[in-house]
């Protein structure tokens, strides 16, 4: 079986095409690797990448994307709705095929120490690679953004697992480690109060009593004059996005705010969308199985 694993980098730029188009072009030359997605968002002024390969090529892909992305990107200039401590925020690998969250983990470190080496970026290892668990939620590794950084670091407990112990003077650290296939889901909301996103946010994360596999916060879209709910979904299955999208309707109509829109980020599992037709469309008895486009790919 042909060993695959998915790679989903975020890098803090979503403006400059340029920029954006010469770090996917880095990613996209390097033998092995098949880039299946580039996602950008001004708002949030960041781009997620999705490319796939064995692990040889997956290494190849992230240190292709650290040398384009460093000298393009500086985060003492940078700004955007989205927290972000690094150029290159966060890496994250997933298997996909023919591979394991013990493999990843273990690619997560062996590029994780090559980026700190080649680079000089500090890196701190999260989710299943992470080195304690206070390491393990991304939200606390990134707390403090890159503006707080070099005082967060001189806290023995935030010393990196790889690299400097201070930030790279203009592309911060990174996030890298292994984890479970994850959702990025926004539901954007007709209302200007990011009062009211902040508060169905926390209705719905877990860390404040929410779903399961559930992290959100409230992000305002000053462009377009709304705010969003930005989700993580961490487990479709468990915690399915039809699910969630109920809530967060409920939760808005409490206080008067349409929803008036939603998108998803970057690629999602087929299965994740057909849970969600079988639910609206109350489908008795439905397989991904009647989907032609399975049907097709099995001859």
């Amino acid at each position: 079986m042909r060993t695959i694993i998915e790679c989903v980098p975020n890098v803090s730029e979503g403006r400059d095409s340029r920029v954006i188009d010469e770090i996917a072009g880095a990613v996209r030359r390097v033998s092995g690797v098949r880039l299946l997605d580039v996602s950008s968002d001004t708002s949030h002024n960041r781009s997620v990448l999705t490319f796939v390969g064995d692990a040889p090529a997956v290494k190849a892909g992230v240190l292709a994307l650290f040398e384009a992305a460093l000298p393009r990107i500086d985060l003492r200039t940078h700004r955007g709705e989205h927290p972000r401590m690094g150029a290159v925020d966060v890496v994250p690998f997933i298997p996909i095929r023919g591979s394991s969250v013990d493999e990843c983990v273990g690619l997560s470190k062996d590029v994780g120490a090559e980026v700190a080496r080649r680079f000089g970026v500090p890196v701190f290892l999260y989710e299943e690679s992470a080195s304690s668990e206070g390491r393990r939620n991304l939200a606390d590794v990134r707390k403090g953004q890159f503006e707080g950084l070099a005082e967060k670091m001189k806290d023995a407990r935030w010393r990196p697992d790889f690299g400097p112990g201070e930030p790279h003077p203009s592309a911060g650290a990174v996030a890298m480690g292994a984890r479970a296939f994850l959702i990025a889901y926004n539901i954007n909301l007709g209302t200007k109060s990011l009062a009211v996103a902040d508060r169905i946010a926390k209705a719905i994360r877990h860390l404040s009593g929410g779903f399961r596999y559930v992290k959100a916060m409230g992000v305002e879209l000053a462009d377009r004059g709304l705010v969003q709910v930005s989700i993580n979904m961490t487990n479709y299955r468990r915690t399915p996005l039809h699910r969630v999208f109920e809530c967060v309707r409920s939760e808005a109509d409490r206080h008067g705010v349409p929803i008036v829109g939603s998108e998803i980020v970057g690629l999602t599992p087929a299965e994740a969308l057909y849970m969600a037709a079988e639910h609206y469309l109350r489908l008795e008895g439905f397989s991904a199985e009647q989907v032609l486009e399975t049907k097709l790919l099995e001859e």
